[in-house]
């Protein structure tokens, strides 16, 4: 089977079996407390708290997904024969449809049949229970029940069924809080290949649990390690997922050492996955992942002489191999356009900083700074490439810590400009830190109310807001649209809001039943969970007669004339569907 075939096979399956298939979320997670996403279960997280309806939703309580997932914490290990930073997460789920039972069954029967696993290659963990943990944690009783399940009704034998503690078989929170759970793990000839998460529990931020009204069930599998394991090869690079890339790097650069050519081969798919869902390169957060990644490939494109152009023959296998299931990854020029850019922004850099690097005899955490901040060599790439004598006595908290100076002197900085005051506005969307400040987020969260509307008039009902970010200096909005918008229909777009704008339209709001603002034709986030009472802001002299109007907790100016003229900056796409627009005014 291809790893195609098996992606299929396993969707296929489960959607037979009630599932709801629900495309793949972006690698920019919605939820703030996570970098990037990490798991199947996190476009999911608030169906199981009960915060949103998966049967209003899906139409289902059970749906099942092939996730695009990134692990950071694994960058540092890739170029053995098993670490990845990107992979993808096969899972099925259910918000109070199903429990173990079925959950248990389901996943036997497509082992067994679907894939063909001979039953005796087998075997399971499952929860062996606690007592209170060190950390305030409460405890949780064994998991009679699954092994009941595996046991007597499944019928596997009580040697292979193993019971394991917290650590090894139950699931925390992704981030600081959220459902969580005993699991019961299946092995297949002792690789583990499926890990099955039953959410009993809500830990919370004290790492207190409490029981979920509505239990669920989350399970994930990765697919890479399926594959090795059905194609019966030794790791994952000679699969048909990496092989195609792994044969292009060696054809390119005969003789390559296997470990550098598996990270070249991992950084390269990762990064066009990052770029193929907006992510784009800088110093901070994903992008700073981004960019770790990218200056790695560079930097080693360097040291070993590799002269031929990765990027557009690496770009355009990701995109035969996997533009299919993920079309993002087809936008090869758009793709191929940030990593020029990168490539050119590092260029003299890296060879400037791999010189300096080599003329060090002992580098400290100053000097790896130092050499970060000026050339944009990150400190991996300053450990692995410089002298082995050289780099023996500098650690990750050496290079921290002068990190973490540097950050206090921005702060410091920061706290100056603004007259050491905090934020005197922030709902999440909006801040300010003083008067002229709040000026001028309300004329921009006006004008964002604008935009939606008249993006609708020029580009249709397609359009939905995705979210929104307001700052002083500029609106972030980020909508639903399936192409990308010619320069003549956002020259439009502005001409609609700047001749709104000149109208001089009041701005007021009217405070109603949920139910009763959704039928006046208001627009609000679909998957939002709103109070049985809600504000609706609308601009024009009337809620029936409005250019736009909103579901909406303020504040805005009184009248459009107060926002000022309107310029689009820029308008990008940041994952499949989704496009980001840069609005500013003046």
């Amino acid at each position: 089977m291809t790893s195609e075939d098996i992606r299929k096979s396993f969707l296929n399956f489960f959607e037979k079996n009630g599932h709801t298939i629900v495309p793949s979320s972006s690698l920019i997670p919605d939820d703030p407390s996570v970098l990037l996403t990490t798991a199947g279960m996190q476009q999911f997280k608030k169906y199981f708290t009960g915060e949103l309806d998966a049967q209003v939703d899906f139409k289902s309580q059970n749906t099942t997904s092939s996730q695009k997932c990134f692990r950071t914490s694994d960058i540092d290990e890739v170029g053995d024969k098993t670490h990845l930073t990107f992979f993808e997460m096969l899972g099925n789920f259910s918000f109070g449809g199903y429990f173990k039972r079925e959950a248990i069954k389901y996943a036997y029967e497509f082992i067994t049949e679907k894939l063909g696993i001979e039953p005796a290659r087998i075997r399971v963990t499952v929860f062996a229970g606690d007592s209170a943990t060190a950390d305030g944690g409460v405890g949780v009783p064994y998991d009679k029940e699954s092994y009941d399940i595996w046991h007597k009704e499944i019928g596997l034998s009580a040697d292979k069924i193993s019971k394991h503690n917290r650590q090894e078989n139950f699931w925390g929170p992704t981030g600081n809080e959220g459902p969580c759970g005993p699991t019961t793990e299946i092995y297949v000839d002792n690789v583990e290949i499926w890990n099955i998460v039953f959410n009993e529990y809500y830990c919370k931020p004290d790492k207190s649990l409490e029981k979920l009204k509505m239990p669920g069930v989350d399970t994930g599998m990765g697919l890479e390690r399926l594959v090795v394991m059905m194609q019966g090869v030794d790791n994952v690079f000679e699969t048909d997922i990496f092989h195609p890339i792994m044969s292009k790097i060696f054809e390119l650069r005969p003789g390559l050492d296997a470990r550098v050519a598996r990270i070249l081969s991992d950084h390269l798919r990762s990064s066009i996955f990052l770029i193929g869902d907006g992510v784009r390169p800088s110093n901070k957060e994903a992008g700073y992942i981004l960019r770790r990644l990218l200056r790695r490939v560079l930097a080693y494109q360097v040291t070993y002489d590799i002269h031929a152009d990765l990027f557009p023959s690496v770009a355009k296998i990701v995109a035969d191999k996997f533009g299919t299931f993920y079309p993002e990854v087809k936008k090869i020029d758009e793709i191929l356009e940030v990593l020029e850019m990168e490539r050119q922004k590092f260029q003299t850099a890296i060879t400037t900083g791999l010189s300096k690097l080599k003329k060090y005899e002992n580098v400290t955490g100053q000097d790896a700074f130092y050499l970060y901040e000026t050339f944009g060599l990150p400190f991996e790439i300053v450990k692995e490439l410089a002298p082995a004598e050289a780099v023996k006595n500098l650690s990750r908290q050496d290079f921290d810590e002068e990190f973490k100076k540097h950050q206090e002197l921005s702060r410091a900085g920061a706290e100056k400009k603004f007259g050491g005051h905090g934020l005197i506005l922030d709902t999440g969307e909006l801040k300010a830190h003083d008067e002229e400040e709040l000026g001028k987020v309300l004329r921009l969260h006006t004008a964002t109310h604008l935009l939606q509307a008249a993006l609708r008039k020029v580009l249709g009902d397609e359009v939905k807001q995705r979210g929104s970010d307001i700052t002083a200096e500029r609106t972030r909005f980020d909508y639903s649209f399936t192409r990308k918008p010619t320069p003549e229909e956002l020259k439009q777009v502005e001409d609609i809001i700047n001749e709104v704008v000149g109208k001089d339209l009041p701005v007021g709001f009217i405070e109603m039943s949920k139910e009763e603002a959704e039928k006046t034709g208001a627009l609000y986030f679909f998957k939002e969970r709103y109070p049985e009472k809600v504000k609706v802001y609308y601009v024009g002299h009337s809620l029936d007669e409005a250019f736009s109007k909103e579901f909406c907790g303020g504040p805005h100016v009184e009248r459009t004339s107060i926002i000022g003229n309107f310029k689009i900056a820029k308008e990008e796409s940041i994952g499949a569907g989704v496009r980001r627009i840069r609005g500013m005014v003046s």
